[in-house]
């Protein structure tokens, strides 16, 4: 339970033989507000839930099978993280002797069964507003009111056992305020103190906005703990990362923040940290392992002119550092007009003659040199970029495809892929109207790419986003179909035009009798929904004339040609009749 969190707030676990007793306990809290339960019928995994979960407060029954009360009581007692834990006791033993026992090994108060509903609750709210005050004695710092270095190492200790359990990330941040010492020194210790209660509130309002941090689900979100070391010395958890970048984008947060002119008894300061962070499972280490490591990190950044931060692992930081300098060239390959487009060309299956393309993005680097999509589109994704470069590929695709029209070349169609990231932007719908409608082209020439694990979660509102593009005149087609969780039941609610099969299925393809199976198959589903399907990567003649016979409509591979810049391309392209 936090300090400054209402008693409501505080978990109760319950560990007793018979359900029934636990649901009246909790019905009858429930109706004085408390939330939070963890239920143990099972006595014998009594300890195990006490350390995964760490109750504010234990309801324990002393007669019950195999594993008495008592015994849990002196289990309790003795383990050094539960030692202090307040343990309430259930019972409808009437034996003085019971009682006595139990006060002896230490449990903190008695409630007869069948339990009086005041009673209950007057001391479960007396027992954890002690609590509380004791917890505030011991372990929060009674400045800025956060938790201290000795709840600190308890914590970490507890993550870093959840962390391996659960084969999660964490990282741990040291962060030290540059300037502290000297700032005492000048204003006196009066304005340190108020310095860093306003910095504690900085930093804790920067640790709670880290759930927009990757990829997580509603149910498993980041978890943050801050704690007040000592000093100017603050260390963050971060539980639950998704990677590196994560904590390398809090860290990054916090200097900016702490960046902010600050004023202090009239003067305005300006202020720098520098940051340590470690990491596991990257760092293998026990809890004050971790912290050594991230304080070592954080020593090496403020050795360097602080207004930093500093990995403890030197391949993760450099592998950062790699990454942070591919960020900086990509924003500046925006402004250079680095990005262009290469074409592959669709052809019919039947009469091998182009009816399409697909748009294909590459980074024609400043230095010369060619970088591939999976070396920078995950990062555009991560980044937000992807959405400034979405709308570029669009117009540039769009543009292109007007160019072709006036120089009298066929009508062809015009395929574009669309990043998971920029499908979920509020801007997408608005901006596919301004540059479809600025380019003049016919809607109906425009295919929209998706992939199938794009459309997972949350599909009703995809599908009236689909829809919302189909209403512009767009085509929908669903790409590297069958390398995902398809689901046939949602193909049928899609308002798809077209169904890519996937090239992976062509690997091996004449010596793998499933993937022809599979090939076949999809192209008789798509059909049979009224889908055009368009092979990818089709490689030989042999695999083309498989497609022939199966009905395939479109395909696209080497067989053909590689992708193609413009001036290669438009050579391919026959003039309209």
């Amino acid at each position: 339970m936090k300090d400054g969190e209402p008693l409501l707030d505080a978990t109760i676990m319950m560990v007793d033989d018979e359900p029934i007793t636990m649901e009246i306990v909790q019905i009858l809290l429930e109706e004085a507000g408390y939330r939070h339960f963890v239920m143990v019928e099972n006595p014998a995994k009594a300890m195990h839930t006490l350390e995964e979960k760490r109750p504010d407060l234990l309801l324990l029954d002393l007669m019950m099978p195999e594993i008495s009360g008592f015994d849990i009581l002196r289990s309790v007692r003795a383990h050094p993280k539960l030692r202090h834990l307040p343990v309430l006791i259930l019972t409808s033993s009437s034996e003085d002797n019971d009682k006595l026992t139990a006060l002896d090994l230490g449990a903190t108060d008695f409630l007869s069964k069948p339990v009086d509903p005041i009673e209950l609750r007057l001391r479960v709210r007396n027992t954890l507003a002690a609590k509380s005050y004791m917890d505030q004695l011991a372990f929060y710092d009674p400045l800025t009111k956060l938790p201290n270095r000795h709840l600190f190492m308890e914590h970490l200790d507890w993550a870093l056992k959840g962390a391996r359990r659960n084969r999660e990330n964490l990282a741990v941040l040291s962060i030290e305020l540059d300037q502290f010492d000297k700032i005492n020194d000048t204003l006196g210790l009066f304005a340190g103190d108020e310095l860093l209660r306003k910095l504690a509130q900085r930093i804790a309002g920067v640790a709670q906005g880290v759930d927009i941090l990757g990829d997580v689900t509603p149910d498993k979100k980041i978890a943050v703990n801050l704690f007040h070391l000592e000093g100017g010395v603050f260390s963050l958890i971060l539980y639950r990362l998704t990677n590196a970048r994560s904590a390398a984008w809090v860290a990054e947060s916090i200097m900016e923040s702490v960046n902010e002119p600050i004023y202090i008894q009239d003067t305005e300061l300006y202020l720098t940290a520098s940051i340590g962070i470690s990491t596991y499972p990257t760092d293998r280490a026990d809890c004050a392992t971790m912290l050594q490591m991230a304080s070592g990190a954080k020593d090496y950044a403020k050795s360097t002119g602080g207004n930093t931060f500093q990995f403890s692992s030197r391949q993760i930081h450099t592998r950062y550092q790699r990454r942070l300098g591919l960020e900086a060239r990509l924003r500046r390959a925006l402004d250079r007009d680095e990005l262009i487009l290469f074409y592959q060309p669709q052809l019919d299956v039947q009469t091998n003659t182009i009816t399409g393309v697909e748009a294909l993005l590459r980074w024609q680097a400043h230095d010369g040199g060619i970088i591939p999509p999976d070396k920078f589109i995950p990062l555009a994704e991560e980044t937000g970029l992807i959405v400034q470069i979405g709308e570029w590929v669009l117009h540039r695709a769009c543009k292109q495809l007007k160019a072709w029209q006036q120089a009298g070349k066929a009508a062809i169609g015009m395929s574009v892929n669309m990043s998971p990231v920029q499908f979920q932007s509020r801007e997408m719908p608005a901006i596919f109207k301004r540059v479809v409608g600025s380019s003049g082209i016919d809607p109906c020439q425009l295919t929209i790419e998706v992939t199938e694990g794009m459309l997972l979660e949350d599909l009703d509102a995809k599908i009236a986003l689909m829809k919302g593009l189909k209403d512009l005149g767009l085509k929908l087609s669903i790409d590297d179909f069958g390398t995902g969780y398809s689901s046939l039941s949602y193909l049928r609610k899609l308002p798809l035009d077209e169904l890519k099969i996937d090239r992976s299925f062509f690997i091996d393809f004449f010596e793998d009798t499933k993937s022809r199976a599979l090939v076949s198959s999809m192209i008789f589903l798509s059909h049979n929904l009224n889908l055009l399907t368009v092979a990818e990567g089709v490689e030989t003649e042999a695999q083309l004339r498989f497609l022939q016979k199966g009905g395939c409509d479109l395909y696209q591979g080497y067989l053909f040609s590689r992708p193609l810049p413009n001036d290669k391309l438009i050579e391919l392209l026959s003039p309209e009749d």
